[in-house]
C-alpha cells in the first residue's frame, strides 16, 4: 500500500464524493449510482477537515483542499 499523506487522504475523499454523486462508475459493475446523502456527508467531512487544519497546511495542501472543496460543491449544486 502507498504511504498515506494528507494529499492522498483528501484525494480519497474526493473520489468517494464523486462516486456518490454518480460521476464515477462502480469499479466492478460499471453502474453509476447517486446517493446525495453520502455525497453531502463526504463534502461536509472535507469542510470540517479544512476548518480544523486552517493555518496548519503547507501551501500545496491548502490549495488542493480548497480546489477540491470548490469543485465538489459546484458539482453537488448541479446535481441538486
Amino acid at each position: 500500500m502507498p504511504e498515506i499523506t494528507f494529499a492522498s487522504f483528501v484525494l480519497s475523499l474526493n473520489t468517494s464524493a464523486l462516486y456518490h454523486m454518480g460521476e464515477l462508475p462502480h469499479p466492478e459493475t460499471g453502474q453509476r449510482l447517486v446517493d446525495r446523502e453520502l455525497a453531502k456527508h463526504t463534502i461536509d467531512t472535507l469542510t470540517l477537515l479544512a476548518a480544523k487544519t486552517k493555518g496548519n497546511l503547507d501551501p500545496n495542501e491548502n490549495e488542493l483542499l480548497t480546489r477540491i472543496l470548490y469543485e465538489l460543491k459546484m458539482r453537488f449544486v448541479k446535481l441538486s
